[in-house]
């Protein structure tokens, strides 16, 4: 009996793994953002913070640093920028605790008037979204013309149905809210409208007939569905707004130039004044980066408490 021996097992050591070659592709596409980023966002950050912490004088070659210099006058009372500054940022704070839940309950109101199939719908969406297009500089001659002291037609209208004498708006502090507050909201309100009727195109009809069924009384349908499945907009349209009434600029420039007593001027208004008025360009800065904060806190709180709410429901 022969037996046969089994050969030799030979073991090979294991092919090396091909290099993986880097794919430049998805980078080529991000450059062009990258450049642009860089040149328009990052570099004049970064110049900025330089300008804020030197003595910036265009006529005088230097620039000599003065640290924090002009962030402490923002903080310290009794400076000409702790007063104007603060007194600017309240009043913008006030155009926008004021226009944001008018911007916002009109817009709702409107959406919910125009989602129904009434006659001339597509009319009057047209109509109330059409100030949207206008630029600021119309819309600020045109309500200044509106509520202007003496030549208005507020003023007149109100004469020729009451007798009673012109009220001077432009001139009166508090009044001199009205034209601006009004005026944005007719100018802005048709975008929230927008976002609202394609909102409501999305809430299930079904939803509607179940509530009904049940004995569900308008109101109820439209705190119970309508409310909570409009609330991811709503979430956009108050950032936003908001974000865009902190912003506040020209109407206040034009229809008002900030008066009276700088009651209606806004901060970026008093920034601007600050830098190519009074040529201070590094208080100005400063002011810049302290105001800019200002709304990155406050716009991260606002979105963190609404989101809260929208996970909620």
């Amino acid at each position: 009996m022969t037996v046969t021996q089994a050969p030799p097992q030979t073991t090979t050591a294991p092919a090396p793994l091909p290099r993986r070659r880097t794919n430049l592709e998805p980078y080529l596409y991000l450059l062009p953002h990258a450049v642009l980023f860089f040149v328009f966002t990052v570099y004049p950050i970064g110049y900025g913070v330089y300008i804020s912490l030197h003595r910036w004088d265009l006529l005088s070659g230097r620039q000599p640093f003065v640290g924090g210099e002009f962030f402490r006058n923002i903080f310290t009372p009794g400076t000409p920028q702790f007063d104007f500054f603060w007194k600017t940022l309240w009043n913008t704070g006030f155009f926008t605790l004021v226009s944001v839940p008018l911007l916002v309950a009109a817009a709702l109101g409107l959406a919910l008037l125009l989602h129904r199939p009434i006659f001339g719908r597509a009319f009057f969406r047209a109509v109330f979204f059409m100030p949207g297009i206008l630029t600021v500089s119309v819309m600020g001659i045109l309500w200044r013309w509106l509520f202007d002291n003496q030549i208005g037609l507020v003023n007149a209208a109100r004469e020729a149905l009451t007798g009673a004498p012109p009220i001077p708006w432009l001139s009166t502090e508090g009044l001199a809210w009205v034209p601006i507050v009004v005026g944005t909201v007719w100018w802005t309100v048709g975008f929230n409208m927008t976002l609202y009727l394609a909102a409501l195109g999305n809430v299930p009809q079904s939803l509607y007939e179940a509530a009904s069924l049940d004995g569900a009384t308008p109101w109820q349908q439209f705190r119970h569905i309508t409310v909570p499945m409009l609330a991811p907009v709503t979430l956009f349209v108050v950032v936003t707004t908001a974000l865009a009434s902190f912003q506040l600029f020209g109407q206040s420039l034009i229809i008002t130039n900030g008066g009276p007593n700088r009651s209606t001027q806004s901060v970026i208004q008093y920034i601007t004044e600050e830098a190519f008025t009074n040529t201070q360009y590094s208080s100005a800065a400063a002011m810049g980066f302290v105001f800019g904060l200002f709304m990155l806190v406050l716009t991260a709180a606002q979105f963190r408490m609404m989101a809260r709410d929208v996970k909620g429901d």
